[in-house]
């Protein structure tokens, strides 16, 4: 911003918005967080007043952290780097480039790191380096959320080498806090480049960003220069990079809080863990309960455009749910939804295939079948939670994988391989729910689950009717032939033991009544997920691995009942 001071010293300073130019009265300003009221550009902020803006007044608790910057090369520009340091010093009050404290953001403690672009463009050199791994330590031996909000233009060119080694340094710091299953986020302001952007700054669990910051290893103008082309306007910044799966959540400054406060609360276990209201689990366990049905009339029922989606579930069924957005290579799968939320009080992680009510729903989000991105974002949330320690619950409702040459190009076989092998191997509970239809592989590689349940009208299945009919009979009309020859109703699964329960739905169907449909998936989760908690990280592989195990065995093909499966402690 630049400033414009009016005649005579006693008159009010205006400020000049940097994204639209608008004369801005400058107290109005700084009231509005320095976010220009015409346009939504965000100004920079210093740490001291990143840190007054977040955390709860009184909280604020410096770490006592020892600045350690030495003029190990004896740099000289213009300027020697020891005069460099000690003007930035009595420029801005600050020891070094970040701040280090612990603190409280709506009574959750945290420990946060804030950076300061005024000081060296905040710049990453051994003394930022040592701050944010003490940081880090602090928050792993404090079994604390760790957040740090960036502010860069990279590695500190006066400290040569010893900065570029920062980045590993404090790339292993988080490394711990992984290991550890400790909460980390970054808080990605403008800018954010060279060596923070490729370290710490995207590391961390969950990337938030505020509307327009750059985020990037090289900046435009060396790019532009190195490739002699005109960049997009948005190129870079965390719109930009939300589109391509890189960013979380891109929030307004005046939102920041409440929304961190949020994921900070996503992780706190309450006392006593979930909460069950003691009527009946409206499942049914026993195939021989459940009536006959015309298969390819459930099929149908399946693929109604009424049903609740994962979405509407999460609003009806689930509370506080925050989506978390993009896998980290390049895509965001609008067929694939899933972020934290508490299933009665009980932190879970949650996703599912998403298709939508109407035509212009079910294309925006590709008719609910994923491509490698989809998996791959469903693969990073899955991670997270196994972090985490939180239960993992799946809807699923597709048609299959998107079966498109760019999904092929782009791996999609591997990235559903990956998902297979990694829901087999994850340590925390994983409940899979079939809300509508499961097809194919794309609905299998979020259905590696513990315990699987399906909604009376869903089906799963190996691959579609019409498929199956397009193959075997070459005949698109004998798709309900194929429908009854599949053997993929609720009723077949039950008595195959390809699912432990079926959730009956309201009369007239789950679209007739969502919010009761939604009653009947909360109840039948909260036992399972219960239950779940109670076994070991290892008892919950063995018992998952020991489930595929059995699928094809002679007893489960003649009885649809599964080996007893031993204890593991």
């Amino acid at each position: 911003m630049t400033l414009l001071t009016t005649r005579g010293a006693e008159e009010a300073q205006w400020v000049l918005c940097q994204g639209c130019t608008t004369p801005l009265y400058r107290k109005r300003w700084t009231r509005g967080r320095k976010v220009c009221p015409e346009c939504g550009y965000h100004a920079r902020l210093t740490a001291p007043e990143r840190l007054d803006q977040l955390v709860d007044p009184g909280t604020l608790e410096p770490l006592p952290f020892p600045a350690v910057t030495e003029d190990i090369l004896g740099f000289v520009d213009t300027v020697a780097y020891p005069r460099r340091l000690a003007d930035a010093r009595a420029r801005t009050g600050l020891d070094e480039a970040v701040v280090c404290a612990r603190a409280a953001i709506d009574g959750h403690p945290v420990v946060v790191a804030a950076m300061d672009f005024r000081f060296l463009g905040g710049s990453l050199g051994v003394g930022v380096g040592q701050l944010i791994a003490m940081a880090a330590e602090t928050a792993l031996v404090e079994r604390i959320p760790l957040l740090i909000a960036t502010a860069s233009g990279g590695a500190r060119m006066q400290e040569g080498t010893l900065a570029l080694m920062q980045m590993a340094r404090t790339s292993a710091a988080l490394g711990q806090l992984d290991d550890a299953g400790i909460l980390t986020i970054s808080l990605i302001t403008d800018p954010t480049y060279g060596g923070v952007a490729a370290s710490f700054a995207t590391l961390a669990d969950v990337i938030v960003a505020e509307p327009g910051a750059r985020l990037g290893f090289a900046g435009r103008r060396v790019i532009e220069q190195t490739i002699h082309q005109v960049l997009p306007q948005r190129f870079q910044t965390a719109e930009f990079l939300l589109e391509r799966g890189f960013v979380d959540l891109v929030v307004p400054r005046d939102r920041l809080r409440a929304e961190l406060s949020r994921l900070l609360a996503a992780v706190a276990v309450p006392p006593g863990g979930a909460t069950h209201d003691g009527r009946p689990v409206p499942t049914v366990s026993d195939p021989g309960l459940l009536p006959e049905s015309d298969p390819w009339e459930q099929v149908r029922l399946a693929r109604k455009l009424d049903r609740p989606t994962t979405l509407d579930y999460l609003s009806m069924a689930f509370t506080d749910f925050q989506e978390l957005h993009g896998d980290r290579s390049g895509g965001d799968s609008p067929a694939v939804v899933g972020g934290t939320a508490r299933l009665a009080g009980r932190p879970v992680m949650v996703i599912g295939h998403q298709k939508g009510h109407t035509a212009a729903e079910l294309n925006q989000r590709n008719f609910g079948m994923p491509g490698p991105d989809g998996y791959r974002k469903a693969a990073r949330l899955m991670r997270l939670a196994d972090k985490l320690g939180l239960p993992v619950v799946t809807l699923v409702d597709t048609p299959g994988a998107y079966p498109g040459a760019d999904a092929e190009e782009r791996g999609q076989a591997v990235a559903i391989a990956e998902n297979l092998r990694l829901m087999a191997g994850l340590r925390v509970p994983v409940v899979t729910v079939i809300i509508g239809e499961g097809g194919s592989g794309g609905a299998l590689a979020l259905a590696v689950a513990n315990r699987v349940l399906i909604f009376g009208n869903g089906v799963y299945s190996v691959i579609s009717p019409e498929g199956c009919a397009a193959i075997l009979w070459q005949d698109p009309a004998a798709a309900p032939r194929a429908a009854a020859a599949l053997g993929g109703s609720a009723r077949d699964l039950l008595r195959l033991g390809i699912v432990d329960g079926v959730i009956p739905e309201p009369d007239g169907g789950t679209g007739e009544d969502p919010l009761r449909a939604a009653d009947r998936l909360r109840a039948a989760l909260v036992p399972l997920i219960g239950e779940l908690s109670d076994m070991t990280p290892q008892a919950l592989v063995a018992d998952r691995r020991e489930r595929f195990n059995a699928f094809g065995t002679a007893l489960t093909v003649e009885t649809g009942l599964r080996p007893l499966r031993e204890e593991v402690s």
